[in-house]
């Protein structure tokens, strides 16, 4: 029996990805929630008495309370670091693919880089209002990670924000905030932010940003067979789908 604090407000995947109630968030209760994810992420990682990995962190898995406070939850995936371990390798991947940092998803190898990986998905989408996973344009065929990337080039960052937020924010804000997302979800995990400094970077206007580069997992899928690879089509099942055993090659 897993007993929890009730938590009001569900999970933040049923209010940024629904019509009606990502309304109700406006730009300063999104900042908050993500910088209570980071804060408890950076618990996890630096100031729990032992390093904890979460390996599955994603919306759903982040529980709001009546004052909309963030709560990480579900550690049925977690795993923990002893000593000065810093990283692990494992043959059994677990996780929900649209999360998954690149070296976890295909080596198996994680890290804490691996949880600021996912961190920077739930950034973008919070800004976004969109799933990573399954995201569609009409301009191109890439998800949610490469239409950032691609709008932070083309100077175009505040087409990626949430209708619902754009006049309740002011544009240096977001940018800013898009720019940590990015950063976190560098392709390789050495280029990827620690938690202390992501917070740094969020709560501090002075902070110099680096240039983020091209994120993992920048895909674009096939307009003409619509993202029908076979490899595709097994890890992107659903959007909330957890794999527990790595897919091997044929």
């Amino acid at each position: 029996m897993l007993v929890y604090e009730y938590m009001q407000n569900k999970s933040l995947h049923s209010f940024i990805f629904d019509e009606t109630k990502s309304k109700l968030l406006d730009w300063q209760n999104r900042f908050d929630i993500l910088l209570g994810i980071a804060r408890g992420l950076l618990y996890l990682h630096h100031d729990s008495r032992l390093r904890i990995i979460h390996r599955d962190l994603k919306a759903s898995n982040i529980l709001l309370d009546g004052e909309m406070v963030p709560k990480i939850s579900d550690f049925g995936m977690a795993r923990i670091f002893r000593g000065d371990q810093l990283e692990a390798r494992t043959k059994r991947v677990v996780g929900t693919y649209g999360y998954m940092s690149p070296e976890y998803a295909v080596d198996g190898h994680f890290s804490v880089k691996s949880d600021v990986f996912s961190f920077g998905v739930v950034v973008l989408e919070i800004i976004s209002g969109k799933k990573n996973r399954g995201f569609r344009h009409s301009d191109h065929e890439l998800n949610l990670l490469g239409h950032a990337w691609r709008l932070w080039n083309e100077d175009k960052c505040m087409e990626l924000v949430d209708d619902s937020i754009h006049n309740s924010a002011s544009a240096q804000d977001i940018i800013r905030c898009i720019h940590v997302g990015l950063l976190c979800v560098q392709k390789s995990f050495e280029q990827r932010p620690t938690m202390s400094s992501v917070l740094l970077m969020l709560s501090s206007e002075v902070v110099v940003l680096p240039n983020p580069q091209v994120p993992g997992f920048y895909i674009e899928r096939d307009p003409i067979n619509n993202n029908s690879s076979d490899i595709e089509k097994q890890l992107c099942l659903s959007d909330d789908a957890t794999i527990t055993t790595l897919l091997e090659g044929r």
